[in-house]
């Protein structure tokens, strides 16, 4: 009889069985989520970008601790109008109203940051519902929101967002609403999709035959499974959101003074400024170039990670 032990041959050469000893706590418990975070942390790129995120967030959290002045202070004066690197107070000089740069970098990282994850958030609370009402119920909701979703995509949301800012004004508010206004159509796509797709599922089918409601359905089988193509669209869409607030202060409707924004301090060195003092725009641009950068490695990162067809 055949046994599943391994065996050792003792001096007169005969087999003698020997106990196997297993170590529960060595076994690693795999899961989906297990899964994609060891996917992640193998990505570079993902790695990168997280570290250029982390430090983002911190600046923008810390950014009163950070900074070496108040973001409105002015150090104005006849003679230096842009005081310039050499200036030992001022490591990166100062703007065309006496404000100290470096302040102005790093208080423009909370502005940048709380628009890009705010209006995201509000956009995706406006859009998954709608979506996911037209694709679980479909008929009349389908065709009704599908309708709402076709006019919304023939308006350019640029030109929209410029024509509410212009009338509704300027500052870190409304321009975080706008932007959720006029960027929920494409939450509601992905979500309409997810829906629609997993309710024709065989586990959605027995969930049904077993008498489960509508709303178990839904926050215990479908929703699961659409959340990773829903955080994946989150996390690509938040540098999207930060270009396009960078966009707006730039020509002039977006961030108001004295709050500080990459992209109004872009467009106020714009002009004969920018031949003598250069740095006025090159400096938020890269910020605004770098934190794009890191919030895409990011996206893309959790694309390749939460890619269940992927093999480890």
């Amino acid at each position: 009889m055949s046994t599943d032990q391994p065996k050792t041959i003792d001096a007169q050469n005969t087999f003698v069985s020997k106990p196997v000893s297993l170590d529960v706590a060595t076994v690693k418990r795999r899961s989906l989520w297990g899964d994609a975070v060891r996917r992640f942390r193998r990505n570079r790129l993902a790695m990168i970008g997280l570290v250029i995120v982390i430090f983002l967030l911190f600046l923008a959290t810390f950014a009163d601790v950070l900074a070496p002045y108040p973001f409105d202070r002015v150090f104005f004066t006849i003679r230096h109008p842009v005081l310039p690197f050499t200036n030992p107070d001022h490591p990166l000089g100062t703007d065309t109203s006496g404000r100290d740069y470096l302040t102005r970098l790093i208080f423009g990282a909370r502005t940048s940051l709380l628009i890009g994850l705010t209006a995201p958030v509000i956009a995706f609370a406006i859009g998954v519902p709608l979506g996911a009402l037209a694709g679980y119920k479909g008929g009349l909701w389908d065709f009704v929101i599908q309708r709402i979703i076709e006019i919304g995509t023939g308006i350019p949301g640029l030109i929209f967002a410029l024509l509410l800012l212009s009338v509704a004004g300027t500052g870190v508010l409304n321009v975080i609403i706008v932007l959720s206004i006029t960027s929920w159509i494409g939450a509601a796509r992905i979500a309409r999709g997810q829906f629609l797709a997993n309710r024709e599922h065989e586990f959605v089918t027995a969930a049904r035959a077993m008498g489960a409601t509508d709303r178990q359905i839904i926050t215990n089988h479908i929703f699961p499974n659409a959340f990773s193509p829903l955080l994946i669209a989150f996390s690509l869409a938040i540098p999207t959101y930060i270009f396009a607030e960078a966009g707006l202060s730039f020509l002039g409707l977006g961030i108001t003074e004295p709050t500080a924004s990459w992209g109004k301090m872009v467009g106020g060195s714009v002009g004969t400024t920018i031949r003598v003092y250069w740095h006025l725009a090159l400096l938020p641009t890269l910020m605004i170039a770098l934190t794009m950068l890191g919030f895409s490695f990011v996206g893309d990162g959790l694309q390749e990670a939460l890619d269940v067809t992927r093999s480890e």
